[in-house]
């Protein structure tokens, strides 16, 4: 089963590191949400449950679990970076309101056909890739005056 702290604690031990209370609690709070979090966000769930962990801490902690594989950094167009939890079986695409920012996961495996046969046609071999398609969700589309088709 796949055990996400337990890989982290492996990859501090493996590369020297100190593996601290508050590295653990970080890890902890960010696998539990399950979301994409900036590092203001998961800051802010952190400190409710431990006020001396420092925003400096959070962030070091979010890049190691990016270099340990565990994570992944995103930019939706925002000024901000986001991060979310990654496993072995987690490809997916993202769905991004540029209204509210709302992030769905997508999955369809005839596009990802799509995009290997595309790859293969121009000589490519994906080594990875991500999909980041951007619109308006239905709750914006529906605030909007006159049902706006297109956001920011």
């Amino acid at each position: 089963m796949y055990d996400p702290i337990n890989r982290f604690v492996a990859y501090i031990a493996e590369n020297g590191l100190k593996n601290t209370p508050q590295r653990r609690l970080i890890a902890g709070v960010f696998f539990e949400s399950g979301k994409h979090l900036s590092t203001e966000e998961l800051y802010n769930v952190v400190r409710r449950r431990d006020e001396s962990v420092g925003q400096a801490t959070v962030y070091r902690t979010l890049k190691l679990l990016c270099a340990a594989g565990l994570a992944k950094e995103h930019h939706f167009g925002e000024n901000t970076a986001r991060y979310e939890p990654i496993d072995d079986e987690s490809h997916h695409d993202h769905l991004i309101c540029t209204a509210c920012g709302k992030n769905v996961e997508v999955m369809d495996e005839l596009i990802e056909d799509l995009q290997e046969e595309l790859a293969k046609s121009y000589g490519f071999t994906l080594t990875s890739h991500r999909m980041l398609l951007f619109g308006l969700c239905e709750d914006c589309r529906k605030a909007a005056p006159g049902g706006a088709r297109y956001g920011r």
